[in-house]
């Protein structure tokens, strides 16, 4: 079940991306995976705007999330990360789509993200799921802030990229979904 994640799940928001992080030890990115994580009060800023959205399991615990705000006029992913206890179940494309339902609801065009280039399961997934690389010149200037500063903390040691997916307007009212 896909919902607004609360103030008490952030701990575990935070040891969600810890662990999928672990990945990038298998392609040598052991910096990546060493990365600390958004601390509770950078989550809190995510939470408290509505753009902190879980894939809970029957339980309800998150194991899953992703992180979106306004960027350029449109709805950009700060954030995805799926537990490795629940990756390949297509939680990813799940919150994805939650989240074109909230930008449709928006009246928002695009769902933006910046992503490793060469990494399976990063650019190439996303270009699965109908994202498509923005060269550096169609960057507004949000967007192009983002990947000054993942420059500049070092993620550009491997080739990073700005995607988009245009939000579809097939989506019913009913289908909306509530980041508040």
């Amino acid at each position: 079940m896909i919902r607004a994640a609360r103030v008490d799940e952030l701990e575990r928001l935070r040891g969600i991306e810890f662990a999928a992080g672990e990945i990038f030890r298998s392609c040598g990115m052991d910096a990546i995976a060493d990365d600390e994580p958004l601390t509770v009060t950078e989550l809190a800023l995510f939470q408290t705007r509505g753009g902190a959205l879980v894939f809970a399991d029957a339980s309800d615990v998150p194991v899953a999330y992703l992180l979106l705000e306004y960027l350029d006029g449109n709805a950009h992913v700060e954030q995805l990360s799926v537990h490795p206890s629940h990756a390949r179940r297509g939680l990813g494309s799940e919150l994805l789509d939650a989240a074109e339902k909230w930008a449709h609801a928006e009246g928002l065009a695009w769902l933006t993200l910046t992503t490793f280039r060469d990494v399976a399961w990063n650019a190439p997934y996303y270009r699965r799921l109908g994202f498509e690389e923005l060269d550096p010149d169609m960057l507004d200037n949000g967007l192009r802030g983002i990947v000054e500063c993942e420059g500049l903390v070092g993620l550009s040691r491997w080739p990073r990229i700005a995607m988009r997916r245009r939000v579809r307007s097939i989506l019913s009212h009913e289908e909306s979904v509530s980041l508040c």
